[in-house]
């Protein structure tokens, strides 16, 4: 299944980067968060394993289409002279966010078994498109020589 995953994010990837330079990257983040809804509903009622490597292969899409944007998003925030530390700060972050929702997702799991895991995690993807729908669009400000 991680193959399945992985190809499908490395084959999609480059698509979504160049469809990211052209539309605004809120409306890509949304539907990068549509799409692993789909994919957190598929993986909660698979019950054969076809099922489960559509679930994959969308978690997999899911990746193509929001990862390149959040680096992009660290690249452009970060003055040039510290952007190797920008990098280094995210990557922790996502290390340590990424552990923390492992060790939910497997309470949940025990807990509830993989509806209660995939369900919790479509609500957070859900919570994510609200945000993005209640956030400005940032001005631009243009500075006259």
């Amino acid at each position: 299944m991680l193959v399945l995953m992985h190809v499908v994010y490395a084959v999609a990837a480059y698509p979504f980067g160049v469809l990211a330079d052209h539309i605004d990257r809120r409306l890509q983040l949304g539907i990068g968060a549509a799409i692993l809804i789909g994919a957190d509903i598929v993986l909660a009622i698979a019950n054969v394993g076809w099922m489960t490597g559509i679930g994959a292969g969308l978690w997999g899409l899911q990746m193509a289409v929001t990862q390149g944007l959040l680096s992009a998003s660290v690249a452009d925030a970060a003055p040039v002279t510290l952007r190797g530390t920008a990098f280094g700060i995210y990557d922790l972050s996502i290390g340590f966010a990424t552990f923390v929702a492992s060790a939910a997702a497997g309470t949940l799991w025990m807990i509830g078994g993989p509806q209660l895991a995939f369900g919790f995690s479509g609500l957070i993807a859900a919570a994510a498109i609200l945000l993005l729908l209640f956030q400005q669009i940032p001005r631009v400000v243009h500075l006259s020589s």
